[in-house]
């Protein structure tokens, strides 16, 4: 049987009893219905994760002890940041889903030229919490006990601008090439995704100025939303926890 995770918003210690969340607590007691003496699994974002008890439920009102700290690390050794062309409506919430599922360190939005999102600056906050918020529950759901840095929504120019280069740099592009040559790995791969309708010119020669590699998966043309998911999944293939080596040397692009 499938014990729930649940995720715990401060650091946790073994023998510690602490409240849920009232969105936390509602789930588990009302949809779930669990009680008294029932399991969980609380993991903090830290890293390890903690078998745990509830200790008492009364509606939104759910108390639970922690036990001693498993050190379960389901991270993969790429280091993957995706810098994604924010999308509309539940596009872009799909992608962070997925991307969080797929193994993601870094989810970072961008807006570009070609962006049909308007953030400012209070919105832009609200949906960085938003985003992290799903990143949580992908989190809850996969077993990872890492969650995903969400940075918030920014400028595509002012990161480029400000983003130290480091690692492999890739650009998904239906004009980049498809045919493989060996990258040398060094634990990090940005992946760089625009948003519908791609990156305007300037913005996709800037971006290989900034030593971006632009790549194509396949020869057709794929949706924002379906590029990132299966960029992510190729890498993690392979290079990453995918694939048939846990340390890989070389990232064949």
């Amino acid at each position: 049987m499938r014990v729930t995770r649940i995720h715990f918003d401060r650091p946790l210690s073994a023998g510690a009893i602490v409240s849920l969340s009232e969105s936390a607590a509602t789930h588990v007691s009302r949809v779930l219905r669990l009680g008294p003496g029932d399991e969980l699994t609380l993991f903090d974002g830290q890293g390890g994760e903690y078998p745990a008890k509830i200790v008492d439920a009364r509606g939104i009102v759910v108390r639970v002890q922690a036990g001693e700290c498993r050190t379960v690390d389901r991270e993969s050794p790429l280091h993957l940041a995706l810098v994604q062309g924010i999308s509309r409506g539940e596009r872009m919430d799909w992608v962070v889903q997925k991307a969080t599922e797929l193994g993601a360190a870094e989810i970072i939005p961008v807006l570009t030229e070609r962006s049909v999102v308007k953030l400012n600056p209070s919105q832009a906050e609200r949906k960085r919490d938003h985003w992290l918020g799903i990143a949580i529950a992908a989190c809850e759901q996969c077993g990872r006990n890492r969650v995903p840095v969400i940075r918030a929504p920014a400028d595509f120019s002012a990161w480029l601008a400000a983003e130290p280069a480091a690692g492999v740099r890739i650009l998904l592009d239906a004009s980049g090439s498809d045919a493989p040559h060996a990258l040398k790995q060094t634990g990090r791969v940005t992946l760089l995704i625009g948003p519908e309708g791609g990156l305007g010119n300037a913005e996709r020669a800037a971006a290989l100025s900034a030593g971006f590699q632009a790549m194509r998966l396949g020869p057709r043309i794929l949706r924002t939303e379906t590029a990132a998911i299966a960029a992510l999944t190729a890498l993690q293939l392979l290079a990453g926890d995918l694939g048939a080596n846990d340390s890989p040397t070389a990232l064949q692009v």
